[in-house]
């Protein structure tokens, strides 16, 4: 009896030898560094993505978010709280998140990273920083097309776009040259945020404008019922490029599938996590769409949406 439990003490000290020499699981850390929030969704299409690669929060990985709620100034201390605390790789949501981060950077919704700075090329980053840039060439033209076709005879349009979002200059700037190519007038109508949003539809209300394009930004998408509370008392049909506008009350939204995006982000974190190279790690843009149409929307301006725009959206609101 004696010698029996001798033998269970020393396995069982032997077993407690062995689990300490075992290397306890590593966790790795991820930082989200925001601008002015993100919807709740999209941060879970993030964390989706990286549950399908066989990452889970409070095993193996840890999620810090750091959001700035608007104010850029905050950005760069953000940053650094985020490096401070050790994490491996940045998730940056959009322009001026990824210019603050100094770390190996995976970006999104980011409009122009090459324009802005951000990378050498698409295909070869060279840098610090890869991911994915959420709105490719020619976009802004098939808005401006599918606006034609919904609105015959339009002539004037303008694009209300925040001033302080690089991203968003580039797709004003795109947007002018398409509606320069299709004999449209154009108006740009910057804004920093809600204060601003008054004197901008004036001015389109003077410009004689017959549609507005609001283009991407978090603060604008937070503020949307106002726009659009705007956009209704100035007549005015709004076009998006995310299908928020049109749940909301706007005409029509086209552009990137939003939760598509941010799940491929984690598949660039995972390949940054396993020791990949920014630099090596080609920035993608996307290849999934939505074209929403609100038809209740349309019924209340007095607008007819033909049957080939129908049969192209993925949702239609009745």
């Amino acid at each position: 009896m004696i010698r029996r439990t001798l033998i269970l003490i020393v396995a069982f000290l032997l077993a407690a030898v062995v689990a300490q020499a075992q290397p306890a699981s590593r966790v790795h850390r991820i930082g989200v560094l925001l601008h002015d929030g993100a919807p709740p969704g999209l941060l879970e299409a993030f964390r989706e993505g990286l549950r399908e690669l066989g990452y889970a929060e409070g095993k193996n990985i840890a999620i810090e978010l750091r959001n700035a709620e608007g104010k850029n100034e905050r950005l760069s201390a953000l940053a650094d709280e985020l490096v401070r605390l050790k994490v491996e790789v940045i998730l940056a949501v959009n322009t001026p998140s990824a210019h603050a981060a100094k770390i190996p950077i995976v970006i999104t919704r980011v409009a122009d990273p090459v324009g802005s700075g951000l990378v050498s090329s698409l295909a070869r980053p060279g840098g610090n920083v890869t991911g994915l840039s959420i709105l490719p060439t020619g976009l802004a033209a098939k808005g401006i097309q599918l606006l034609r076709e919904i609105v015959p005879g339009i002539s004037r349009v303008v694009v209300l776009f925040n001033m302080d979002n690089p991203g968003t200059k580039f797709a004003a700037t795109e947007m002018e040259d398409a509606s320069s190519q299709l004999g449209l007038q154009f108006l740009r109508l910057p804004a920093r945020g809600p204060t601003d949003f008054p004197g901008a539809f004036q001015a389109a209300t003077r410009a004689r404008a017959e549609a507005l394009f609001v283009l991407d930004d978090t603060a604008f998408t937070q503020q949307r019922g106002q726009i659009l509370k705007l956009a209704t008392n100035h007549s005015l049909p709004v076009v998006s490029v995310y299908k928020d506008f049109a749940e909301a009350g706007g005409l029509l939204a086209y552009g990137p599938n939003l939760p598509a995006a941010y799940r491929r982000a984690a598949y660039y974190a995972d390949r940054i996590l396993k020791g990949a190279k920014p630099s090596d790690l080609p920035v993608e843009e996307p290849t999934q769409f939505d074209l929403v149409v609100n038809l209740k929307t349309a019924k209340a301006l007095g607008l007819t949406i033909p049957p080939s725009v129908l049969l192209s959206a993925n949702h239609v609101i009745e």
